[in-house]
């Protein structure tokens, strides 16, 4: 069987269980969300990614706003196999070992895609190397390339070693697996009876490599200096005598490795595809646009009615687009379930008591300043007066800030000053350690979705195509997904214009909101019932019938696996 399976999936992050703290966010979800469409649609994936002790973290947020992080505790051994193999490369001159942990993704049909998790937990490692898979981007510059060291050389060793001697694509979903291009130039020179690889090796090794990239945000793509590669990785000369092919100004950056050792490369959007073009001119870089599992975030009073009305949708992602068909006041009685779900879900995190028959808008995703998070309360007073002309409304939010961005912690800060502002008119909630249960809860219970992120840097997005499969329609900034999801007042609503080539305006993006809740959307909600309820089934229909990774995996199989 192991020789059956011709894709391997390498992602720094996979979230495959909201109990599983081995993911962070979108990079994680999506790549969970990837393994579990392959495994429905039986693509023969194998998928390799490090094991997190420690997680990410657990955030704690005070009444402030101020965010504390707290280690994560799990027992791996509740949830992975652990494999008797064991495999090793060398770090800083020494040997460290590694054994793989085995958890199965099965899809609708039976078939499974095994993730490997890749654990230095070792008795026969030294002290520093054993914690080197604890934390998800932690630690110095050192300790996130040993970490990429071991997923990316250990992790073609490890599969090697599993006996996975038939992949013929290896697919790096982001730039923090880009090393294992190099241990695949090492076989290829051992191949050949050559100690060191070449230029000669890097045709071979390019038509077996594709590559995606995930954000145009230059904190999102890893640098190291060819001096500290020359340190810690065994490579480290080799790559020096290549660095006009492997490096880009004096260093090792792991987007150009990819890309210059990748035969296809896409963005997650078309507009990111657009951007990454600019961004890095002389290759050629396609697009494939982001999805999600619709079977995983489709709440359960919406996987009932779909049941009833569309059975087998949740093996065939596309049949969502029979939601239109689906009369109005089921999808409303449904929502109305769904969303007191998540309101006793907010009165038992925070002790408020939410209504049920107000307007609910949901923000929920990483906190870091590029999403502005705090852009809905750029004027209060405005706010208030909103809430008085057009229609009572709430709002919860979720989201963790990872410990270095002061930028994403301040953000959040400034969302509980507003909270604390418009408390006697505006009810706001702040729900702390936003994981994937929360997710899932948020994106169906809440009745619009906003997204507000300072374009051209939201490369795709996907948490408003979670909120579409529960039929929750979408406010967002036209970047990312929403510019190909956006059908204006049919399935959702778009903040300011396309703001290709012109100076991004918060004042005017907040203007535009401000605009759309007041003219348009809280009216619909509360006037026209029916209208508001037939935007809701478009986004069901529309866009959760193709933006999910049902339809994404496939074209990644006809454009980048079996080409």
């Amino acid at each position: 069987m192991v020789n059956s399976y011709r894709v391997a999936y390498f992602s720094m992050e996979i979230g495959i269980r909201s109990d599983m703290p081995t993911y962070s966010g979108g990079l994680g979800i999506l790549a969970g969300d990837t393994i579990r469409a392959a495994a429905d649609l039986r693509v023969p994936m194998v998928a390799v990614t490090l094991l997190y002790r420690k997680g990410h973290f657990r955030q704690r947020l005070d009444q402030y706003g101020r965010q504390m992080e707290e280690q994560v505790e799990w027992t791996v051994e509740d949830f992975l196999e652990e494999s008797a193999v064991r495999t090793k490369v060398t770090i800083e001159g020494r040997t460290v070992y590694i054994r793989p942990w085995l958890y199965n993704v099965r899809g609708a049909g039976g078939f499974s895609v095994p993730v490997y998790f890749l654990d230095t937990f070792l008795p026969e490692n030294s002290e520093k190397d054993r914690v080197l898979t604890d934390t998800l981007y932690g630690g110095d510059e050192r300790y996130r390339l040993g970490q990429e060291i071991v997923l990316g050389i250990g992790g073609i060793r490890i599969l090697r070693d599993l006996g996975h001697t038939g992949i013929e694509r290896f697919h790096l979903n982001e730039g923090h697996s880009g090393l294992l291009t190099v241990e695949l130039l090492h076989e290829e020179a051992v191949k050949a009876g050559r100690e060191s690889f070449g230029e000669e090796d890097i045709s071979a090794v390019r038509q077996r490599c594709v590559f995606t990239t995930h954000t145009p945000v230059a904190a999102g793509h890893d640098r190291f200096p060819l001096s500290l590669v020359s340190e810690v990785c065994e490579y480290g000369r080799d790559i020096a005598r290549l660095k006009d092919v492997l490096c880009y100004q004096e260093c090792l950056n792991m987007t150009y490795l990819a890309l210059n050792l990748s035969r296809y490369v896409n963005g997650v959007a078309k507009r990111h595809g657009e951007v990454s073009n600019l961004i890095y001119a002389g290759y050629a870089i396609d697009s494939i646009t982001n999805g999600v599992h619709a079977a995983t975030w489709t709440s359960r009073p919406f996987r009932r009615l779909n049941a009833r009305f569309i059975p087998g949708c949740m093996e065939n992602a596309f049949s969502l687009r029979y939601s239109l068909n689906i009369p109005k006041d089921e999808i409303w009685m449904a929502h109305l379930e769904a969303k007191g779900d998540l309101l006793r879900v907010v009165q038992e995190k925070t002790g408020l008591a939410m209504d049920s028959r107000t307007f609910t808008i949901g923000f929920a995703r990483r906190a870091t300043a590029y999403k502005r998070a705090d852009l809905l309360f750029y004027d209060p007073q405005r706010l208030l007066d909103i809430a008085e002309s057009a229609g009572a409304f709430q709002v919860i939010y979720a989201g963790k800030a990872h410990p270095d961005d002061e930028g994403g912690k301040a953000m959040i800060r400034r969302v509980f000053e507003a909270r604390e502002q418009l408390k006697a008119r505006i009810a706001v909630a702040y729900l702390e350690d936003y994981d994937m249960d929360l997710g899932r809860a948020i994106t169906a219970g809440v009745d619009l979705w906003l997204n507000t992120p300072e374009p051209p840097l939201e490369a795709s997005g996907t948490s408003g195509m979670k909120a579409a499969v529960n039929g929750v329609p979408s406010l967002s900034v036209l970047d990312g997904w929403w510019i190909e999801g956006c059908l204006e007042g049919i399935t959702g609503w778009a903040i300011g214009r396309d703001g290709t080539g012109t100076e991004v305006s918060p004042s005017n993006d907040a203007l535009s909101l401000y605009g759309k809740l007041e003219h348009t959307i809280i009216p619909l909600f509360y006037r026209d019932r029916d209208r508001y309820v037939e935007v809701m089934r478009n986004a069901m229909a529309l866009n959760g019938s193709f933006f999910n990774t049902h339809r994404m995996i496939q074209e990644y199989v006809l454009k980048a696996y079996f080409r």
